[in-house]
């Protein structure tokens, strides 16, 4: 629980640092042009009114009806191919406002629309990314096998590089085109089918509002909506590899905590002074004709919470646990033995305690580690169980 809330705490002082360096840049960027243009159309409404003798009242009402006409100028916007797109606009979360519904009805309707289009459309995007993330790791094992490399597995590295190329050809791809078409600088049509397949859909640049081609021009309009479709497709495929990635680091980390508090739950509290009684180590036969050990559950919840016992029955039980399955690899401790050379020392197997009462030694286990308390010479060194 302690690593999901220092995460989540991170990425909220990262979000707030992000947003306040974005908002820095931006006014460094872009608040001496918008001053600067705004001085000029200043300077230009007030010759329009000087020139036209038109009052304050006057140009803010021409001003309106221009505002109102500029959807217009770009052609029918509601016959079937222009509400096609704007539908398309909508459930794809672009809205770029270059049309929007006028009637109530209308507007009721695409609230309604909306709340059902988003969430199908989010899934469909998402099980297509993973459809495609899934035959791309395909393709890639094919290669490196037919190349003939050692290791054939397609690592998260190859996944995310693919990924990113895709996404560039793509934009790169569409720039060309609507530079072509729409008569847009290459920097232009880039930066427009950037903000198309990541939904911002800011409306400063919108494809098919020029000579009518919504009407006619069937061929550029159907590749409008295929490249939109497909371009998210692509780019819903990326996120899908990295953000979801870390999207199930949180519900990772708590199916982990709960096998851990399930398991120790069942041991005995720490402190309590354990016996080590005698444990069945006997094996039962399977169905393959192997054989499988038991009650090493029983080991493992005797040794692992023990303080005080001899040093020579420790080294027994850790025998043991060797080969147990029913230990977590998450957990470790430090573990004791006795050197080779010692006078104490006693080969594995053999049965009795070595230890006199006055030499018997204690070692206590806190499951992180072992402290030597006798003259016996013992290393510590750590283990994984």
């Amino acid at each position: 629980m302690k690593r999901q809330n220092a995460r989540t705490l991170a990425l909220i002082v990262s979000i707030l640092t992000y947003l306040v360096v974005g908002a820095a840049v931006f006014e460094t960027l872009e608040s001496k042009q918008e001053k600067s243009h705004k001085r000029k159309l200043d300077a230009r409404k007030y010759e329009l009114m000087r020139k036209y003798n038109l009052t304050k009242e006057n140009f803010e009402e021409l001003e309106h009806v221009v505002l109102q006409l500029k959807p217009h100028k770009a052609g029918v916007q509601w016959k079937f191919a222009g509400s096609f797109y704007f539908a398309i606009t909508v459930i794809t979360t672009i809205g770029y406002g270059h049309a929007a519904p006028s009637t109530d009805s209308g507007k009721v309707f695409c609230m309604f629309y909306a709340l059902l289009g988003i969430p199908l459309t989010l899934v469909m995007f998402q099980s297509l990314g993973e459809r495609i993330n899934t035959f791309v790791r395909y393709l890639l094992h094919q290669a490196k096998k037919c190349l003939g490399m050692r290791h054939t597995e397609v690592s998260m590295a190859n996944m995310v590089t693919v990924g990113f190329f895709s996404c560039l050809s793509t934009l790169c791809v569409g720039a060309v085109a609507f530079s072509h078409c729409e008569g847009w600088s290459f920097l232009h049509a880039f930066y427009y089918c950037f903000i198309t397949l990541t939904t911002i859909g800011f409306g400063d640049y919108v494809a098919l509002q020029r000579d009518d081609a919504l009407q006619n021009d069937p061929r550029y309009v159907a590749f409008c909506f295929v490249y939109i479709l497909m371009g998210l497709t692509v780019i819903g495929a990326f996120l899908n590899l990295v953000v979801l990635r870390f999207l199930t680091m949180n519900a990772e980390d708590e199916r982990r905590d709960a096998k851990q508090k399930a398991l120790l739950s069942a041991v005995k509290p720490r402190g309590e002074v354990a016996r080590l009684l005698p444990v069945s180590t006997s094996s039962t036969p399977v169905a393959d004709g192997g054989t499988k050990p038991k009650d090493l559950k029983g080991v493992y919840t005797e040794v692992l919470h023990f303080q005080t016992i001899c040093s020579c029955l420790w080294y027994r039980s850790k025998e043991k646990l060797q080969g147990s399955t029913m230990i977590p690899q998450e957990l470790t401790f430090s573990d004791a033995y006795l050197q080779q050379n010692s006078p104490h020392y006693v080969e594995p197997g053999s049965s009795g305690c070595v230890c006199s009462p006055r030499q018997c030694t204690s070692i206590s286990s806190i499951a992180t580690g072992l402290h030597i308390l006798s003259p016996f010479s013992l290393f510590k060194r750590r283990s994984s169980v």
